[in-house]
């Protein structure tokens, strides 16, 4: 007779790890179906070539975008998800990032639940997840009862006089809230190295906190959990009336079609992966999909307006090797002439040359790239894009995931390029304009390493997929942890977001599974 589980979890992101790791601790007998396999440690890990140019760790599968045109996700499947490449910046949303905003290109609506729900899991997120930071020095921060739990990462000395600089024009600049195991007093005992790759990179020493090695491989050997790799989920199966599920089916390695039984579904596929397992999961009860009477799975797909500024000095060098340490939210909520929200700007951890080759024409010589490197400063800026039904994922018969999106709310992002760019110009001084080139270029639709939206919660049946505790309104076993919950994206990197409602929604189900 097969086993059957308290829990089944699908997935093992953000969301999956998190969630994964919280129901294993109380004991709950648990199967875990991840796609992936665990990413190999080995040198390609820190090389840029294979990271970036290659890229080495993302899928090969090709999706398609609104004009049936090939789309190739910079997305992977592993054990941790795409914690495996991030950057590892968990940030808070905001408190009005919860409640509605006025965009200059519509609106952001309001949360069902509040941050005052999500606070206290925002600090056992941080906790979980190993967060360095300072509060009290982002003029946008939300309230929080604690200190982060680990002191902030200091700033290198390039890195060290930019903050000064953009401190003396008045702005508030503050270390960025990262998930990393160092200890900057006992570098010899720290796990973390400060390595120049490690922003997009996997960890080859395991120092960045990602859900693998904070979730996942801390229980996986337990006697209550069972890990399946290369465990490709391919449909939810119910019953009769469709209130329940009744079998999960996963093609696992070599091909085989296996059913698995548990009490409760989580599925944590990332946004984009979960709606495409329930729209493909149709029956007789389910005729457009798992969990769809409303018509909203897959819908209200967003994934932020963001880009790279890349500063490129003519005589100073940036020597820095880890450099994600600070961040600028002065123009989160706007700036005076303009009453709408425009974004946030953060440090990317590092750059080199290699990451130049794409954009730069064919003919440039190699010495340039790495002058123009050694010089560079790079900045990661971050817009809300807002909910739109049309921004939709689709399962396509035969076909697979097709992605539809049109950019919304560009204005304020755009005016956030141009007014960060402006106070680098003047950081440097006047006298910097002919010295400096700035490089701009927005994120495409590839680059899904924010997705969200897809499956929304709320209280309207009608409207939304989810109830407030991330249960399906038409299935009564069916929880979605990733991601794929959100109502708006605010403009800040969502994970930590994911992570705290994982634990949420873990409270939720051990209360009720007493």
């Amino acid at each position: 007779m097969q086993t059957r589980y308290d829990f089944i979890i699908i997935g093992t992101g953000a969301g999956g790890g998190t969630i994964a790791q919280k129901l294993a601790k109380a004991g709950k007998k648990i199967l875990i179906l991840e796609r992936g396999t665990f990413l190999p440690r080995e040198k390609e890990n820190w090389s840029t070539t294979q990271v970036f140019l290659k890229n080495r760790y993302h899928t090969t599968e090709v999706w398609q975008d609104k004009d049936g045109k090939p789309l190739h996700p910079g997305t992977g499947y592993w054990v941790g998800g795409n914690t495996k490449v991030y950057g590892a910046a968990l940030f808070r949303l905001r408190e009005r990032d919860f409640e509605v905003l006025n965009h200059i290109g519509g609106i952001s609506p309001a949360w069902p639940i509040s941050y005052k729900d999500f606070e206290p899991y925002y600090t056992q997120a941080e906790i979980l997840f190993n967060v360095h930071g300072k509060r009290g020095t982002d003029p946008t921060e939300p309230p929080s009862k604690s200190e982060y739990p680990f002191p902030a990462v200091s700033n290198e000395p390039r890195i060290q006089e930019l903050f000064d600089g953009v401190t003396k024009l008045g702005h508030h600049p503050f270390p960025v809230p990262i998930g990393l195991n160092i200890d900057e007093k006992n570098m010899e005992d720290s796990k973390c190295i400060r390595c120049d790759t490690c922003d997009g990179y996997p960890c080859m020493v395991d120092a960045k906190a990602d859900a693998d090695v904070n979730c996942v491989r801390p229980i996986h050997h337990q006697d209550n959990v069972t890990l399946i790799t290369n465990a490709h989920v391919t449909k939810l199966i119910t019953g009769p009336n469709g209130r329940e599920i009744t079998a999960v089916e996963a093609k696992i390695a070599g091909g085989e079609t296996t059913q698995f039984h548990g009490d409760i579904v989580i599925v944590s596929c990332g946004a984009i992966n979960s709606a495409a397992l329930l729209l493909r999961s149709t029956s007789a009860a389910h005729p457009n999909g798992l969990a769809n009477s409303s018509d909203q799975v897959g819908r209200n797909f967003m994934f932020h307006q963001a880009g790279a500024i890349l500063s490129v000095h003519a005589t100073k060098h940036n020597p820095s090797r880890y450099q994600k340490t600070f961040a600028v939210n002065d123009f989160y909520f706007g700036e005076p002439g303009f009453d709408f929200p425009m974004g946030g700007i953060q440090l990317i951890g590092s750059f080199h040359t290699e990451m130049m080759r794409g954009d730069a024409p064919w003919m440039t010589p190699g010495i340039v790239l790495e002058e123009m490197a050694a010089r560079a400063v790079p900045w990661w800026l971050t817009a809300e894009d807002l909910p739109a039904a049309e921004n939709r994922v689709q399962w396509i018969e035969g076909q697979g995931i097709k992605l539809s999106y049109t950019p919304n709310n560009v204005e304020a992002f755009t005016r956030l390029m141009d007014r960060w760019t402006d106070v680098l110009k003047r950081v440097d001084g006047s006298h910097v304009i002919p010295h400096e080139a700035y490089f701009k270029k927005r994120i495409p639709l590839e680059g899904v390493g924010h997705q969200n939206g897809t499956c929304k919660f709320g209280t309207d049946p009608k409207s939304s997929v989810l109830n407030t505790d991330c249960r399906a309104h038409d299935v009564d076993n069916l929880y979605l942890v990733d991601g794929s919950f959100f109502c708006s994206s605010g403009a800040v990197n969502p994970s930590l977001t994911i992570i705290a409602n994982a634990l949420r929604v873990g409270d939720i189900l051990l209360e009720k599974t007493k």
